[in-house]
C-alpha cells in the first residue's frame, strides 16, 4: 500500500528532510585527505542528536552507526571506519533521520582532494541522472518514468546502473511502497498521486552493474572493483511538480 501523505505530515517531513540535508551539507565540507568516515560518523551522529532527531540507520536490521559511507568502489551501505580518505578517492554519504515521527533520507558523493576528470564526470553524470528521474515527478506519471529518464542518462554517457538497490517510498516509516527502480521501460507501475513521498536514488558505476555484499552483510561493492556514485533526494508529489525536501544549503564563499 502507498500511503499518501497530507499537507500536515508533508511539513514534518520537510523538517526531517532539512536536517538530513544539512548534516549532509557539513559532513561534505569536512571530507578531505586524512579524514576517516568513523569521524564523519560521529559528527553525523552529534549533529542529529543535537537537532532532536534520532539517526534512522544506527541499529536498524542491526546496522551499527549513523552514516553509510561508502568509499571508491563501495556501492552503498559502507559501515564506517578508522582508515583515513587519501586525495583521488570519492566517498559516498547516505543519512536518514527520524523526527517528530517522520523520515528523511538523502545521499551524496563527495570527491576527495583531486580526482580524475573521469571520476568528476561520473559524479556529474549520477548527479544529473538524479534530476532527470526527479524531472519525471507529476501527478499522473508512473514510476517507472523516474527509473528510465535515470536509465537513459547514465547510459547515454557509458556508465551503468545498478539494478540490486532501489530507491523507495518514504514517511513514517523509512522505507515505504512503491520501490524505485533506477532502470526500466517508462509508463509502468503505480500512477503518482498527490501526496506520495519517494526517496530517488540513482547508484551509478563507472564500470558493469554488478555489484556483491561483503562478509560484514552490508557493505555492497562493484564486482569488477570499479568506482560507483550515489545521490539520493526524498521528494513529495504535489500538484505544481516535484517538491524536493533535502535540498542542500548552497557553501558560502
Amino acid at each position: 500500500m502507498i500511503v499518501c501523505k497530507s499537507p500536515a505530515e508533508i511539513e514534518r517531513m520537510r523538517a526531517s528532510n532539512g536536517l538530513v540535508a544539512q548534516v549532509l551539507a557539513e559532513l561534505a565540507a569536512m571530507v578531505a585527505p586524512g579524514v576517516s568516515t568513523l569521524d564523519l560518523d560521529a559528527a553525523a551522529e552529534k549533529s542529529v542528536r543535537a537537532a532532536g532527531a534520532e539517526p534512522a540507520f544506527k541499529g536498524y536490521r542491526g546496522y551499527p552507526a549513523t552514516l553509510c559511507a561508502s568509499v571508491n568502489d563501495q556501492v552503498v551501505h559502507g559501515i564506517p571506519s578508522k582508515r583515513p580518505l587519501a586525495s583521488g578517492d570519492i566517498v559516498s554519504l547516505d543519512m536518514g533521520v527520524k523526527l517528530n515521527g517522520f523520515y528523511g533520507d538523502s545521499a551524496v558523493t563527495v570527491a576527495v582532494g583531486q580526482v580524475a576528470d573521469e571520476v568528476k564526470t561520473l559524479l556529474r553524470v549520477t548527479e544529473e541522472a538524479l534530476e532527470k528521474g526527479i524531472s519525471q515527478v507529476r501527478v499522473g506519471g508512473r514510476i517507472s518514468d523516474i527509473g528510465h529518464a535515470i536509465q537513459k542518462h547514465v547510459e547515454a554517457h557509458g556508465f551503468t546502473v545498478v539494478r540490486e538497490f532501489v530507491g523507495h517510498g518514504i514517511g513514517a516509516a523509512l522505507h515505504e511502497e512503491p520501490q524505485i527502480a533506477n532502470y526500466g521501460e517508462p509508463g509502468r507501475g503505480p500512477r503518482l498521486a498527490e501526496g506520495m513521498t519517494l526517496a530517488i536514488e540513482p547508484m551509478v558505476n563507472m564500470g558493469k552493474p554488478s555489484v556483491k555484499v561483503l562478509a560484514d552483510g552490508w557493505t555492497a561493492v562493484t564486482r569488477d572493483g570499479s568506482l560507483s556514485a550515489h545521490f539520493e533526494h526524498t521528494v513529495a508529489v504535489t500538484k505544481n511538480g516535484p517538491l524536493v525536501m533535502t535540498l542542500r544549503p548552497t557553501p558560502v564563499g
